[in-house]
């Protein structure tokens, strides 16, 4: 019998604290050759800690840091270490000639995933373009590729998706989970999680607990061990239960899970109202608003030569709640800030109805007095709001949902990190109870508790809703409908959302990141192809279906039956705790029967692919 493999990097009773508080405490981890591994948790609460940690930028105050002798790993923290006088020729391709790297299938996969191809679309001088005039996310692009290009056995990821467009994180999550070696990635987007997460760790008053699969799985398990435990946390319960719907009852794709996870699923939101009733809010939005909020009719915006919106034509009415998309620079900001009143076209015109009160959450939201404390700051704009389930919220009660608890309450607002200002930011915002909000990038620096109490919050607000997002999880959370902006002057209803948007921009074979040389502004986007002479690869034959469908029934009743299996085990251990030498057999029995069920599971999901195709 061959000697398990070793981890690559082990923690054994690792202790860390700043000042008087523990961030970490008698936390053991291993991390083995393959994992990818996403680390969620609050503001605060010692994610990038325990990323520094496995790095080796930082030292516990006590227990032990270690990893194998040869280990190759490479960090990309929120900040860079980009040399600023150095151009991206420097940092990324050093001394090899041209005609070495641009003929290098990985440097090329790269340089289209992130830079805009080897033409350096994105930079005017194109490689020979200097470091430090450069914005703080087109250093994240640089830092991310130069990372990419090595080969690191271990890499350590910090926000990577921050700047990134839909289109730029879904290329990065193709190309991290098809990559040899291990991850580790600290991320509140959680379609990145699902799309490329092995295992999910959660930072949690100075724990990590360890839980299987990205982030669907993540929270099921988490439901599952609040249950078992008997907690009595009605509010942040009854949060992870709506979670746990969305995921449930949400798109079709987040449902191609077991039978056996399904059932757990249902059991534990049997109970649970659909996310939020959009008959309801679209009768309450109708009697707030009137039938016209914003029109924006034949607009027209260019600076200079680079025209973004060219006679483009959008109507927003009473409860609609809508997506923008498009890649960096295509114009979203701008059709916000159109919307919002804070520009003006340059033909056409933006019409507002008599009864919108509008308020707009713009990447550059304008600094709060920061000798104010968090709840005078609330106070100061309402004490209370109401929502349309006649729901009272007051300023304190909107500090506890948004995780400013107890003394952070009263936390000067010139102490608060930037997270926590956006989301007080947007506190302020909801305060002032509008019924037209437009939010530009309203998940960045948001840990995954916010973003799902926002979103909780969003249910019942019944408004009209307009968000530009690179996060698709938040996105199909909250917004029914999804528009994009094309590149060409344009906008366009995409019904199939975000995914219809990536597959289109795939059709028209255009890199990440690049937008289609302007035309006459039509507010169409091209369809995908569905036929002709493309290079699509054949899909399995009918023969190869029917016996795929055959095989996932077999797996169902076999992972049926372990699950029950594993249950009386379950409570075979409970029924034997005063017996150490037979729990510890149970014990063994059930992480075999887990085990088997995990195997089992990896052919169900092949098997499904196949047969849903």
């Amino acid at each position: 019998m061959s000697a398990p493999a070793r981890n690559l990097v082990n923690l054994k009773s690792v202790t860390k604290g700043y000042a008087s508080r523990n961030v970490l405490s008698d936390v053991t981890l291993g991390i083995s050759a393959g994992d990818r591994i996403g680390i969620v948790g609050r503001n605060g609460d010692g994610k990038s800690t325990l990323l520094k940690l496995i790095a080796g930028l930082e030292q516990p105050d006590s227990g032990q840091v270690t990893q194998v002798g040869t280990l190759h790993m490479a960090i990309v923290a929120q900040g860079d270490d980009l040399d600023p006088a150095k151009t991206i020729r420097d940092e990324l391709v050093g001394g090899r000639a041209d005609h070495e790297w641009a003929g290098d299938p990985k440097f090329r996969s790269v340089l289209e995933g992130l830079l805009g191809g080897v033409e350096m679309r994105r930079f005017e001088d194109g490689l020979d373009t200097v470091i430090g005039p450069l914005s703080g996310g087109e250093r994240r692009r640089i830092a991310l590729a130069k990372l990419l290009l090595d080969t690191p056995d271990l890499l350590l990821l910090d926000e990577p998706t921050n700047h990134l467009d839909v289109e730029g994180v879904e290329w990065l999550a193709r190309h991290l989970a098809s990559r040899r070696g291990s991850l580790i990635v600290i991320t509140h987007d959680r379609w990145f999680l699902d799309a490329v997460c092995t295992h999910t760790w959660e930072v949690s008053d100075g724990d990590v607990y360890q839980y299987e699969g990205g982030y669907a799985a993540y929270v099921l398990a988490r439901a599952e061990r609040d249950r078992q435990a008997g907690i009595r946390e009605d509010k942040r319960q009854q949060l992870v239960k709506k979670e746990l719907a969305w995921l449930r009852r949400g798109p079709p794709a987040r449902t191609s899970k077991p039978k056996f996870r399904i059932d757990a699923a249902n059991a534990l939101i049997a109970d649970v109202p659909e996310p939020r009733d959009g008959v309801e809010l679209l009768r309450f939005a109708n009697a707030r608003l009137g039938n016209k909020v914003l029109d924006a009719v034949e607009v027209s915006v260019a600076y200079g030569e680079k025209v973004l919106l060219k006679k483009a034509t959008w109507r927003l009415g009473p409860g609609d709640r809508v997506a923008l998309v498009g890649v960096n620079g295509s114009g979203k900001t701008t059709m916000m800030n159109l919307l919002g009143g804070i520009t003006q076209p340059t033909e056409g015109v933006v019409e507002r109805g008599q009864t919108v009160k509008l308020a707009y959450l713009s990447q550059d939201t304008a600094e709060i007095p920061g000798h104010l404390r968090v709840l005078e700051s609330l106070e100061a704009v309402r004490g209370r709001i109401s929502t349309s389930d006649g729901q009272e919220l007051t300023a304190g009660m909107l500090c506890d949902r948004f995780g400013f608890r107890g003394a952070r309450a009263r936390t000067f607002v010139k102490d608060l990190s930037g997270g926590e200002r956006r989301r007080l930011q947007l506190m302020r915002l909801l305060m002032e109870e509008p019924n037209v909000l437009l939010l530009d990038e309203p998940t960045n620096d948001l840990d995954i508790d916010t973003l799902t109490a926002m979103e909780d919050l969003l249910d019942s607000w019944p408004g009209t809703l307009v968000v530009v997002s690179h996060d698709r999880y938040f996105v199909e959370r909250v917004c029914d409908n999804v528009y994009a902006l094309s590149g060409n002057g344009g906008v366009s209803h995409l019904p199939g959302g975000i995914d219809q948007y990536i597959e289109q921009r795939k059709a028209a074979g255009l890199a990440p990141g690049s937008a289609p040389a302007a035309g006459n502004g039509s507010s169409s986007v091209a369809p995908a192809a569905t036929g002709g002479s493309g290079t699509s690869t054949a899909g399995p034959s009918n023969k190869e279906i029917h016996a795929a469908r055959k095989e996932v029934q077999r797996l169902d009743r076999a992972m049926e039956k372990l699950t029950q299996r594993e249950a009386k085990l379950y409570e075979q251990m409970a029924e034997s705790a005063t017996d150490p030498s037979q729990l510890r057999a149970l014990g063994d029995e059930q992480a075999a029967v887990a085990a088997e069920r995990d195997a089992l599971e990896a052919l169900w999901l092949e098997a499904s692919e196949i047969a849903e195709a």
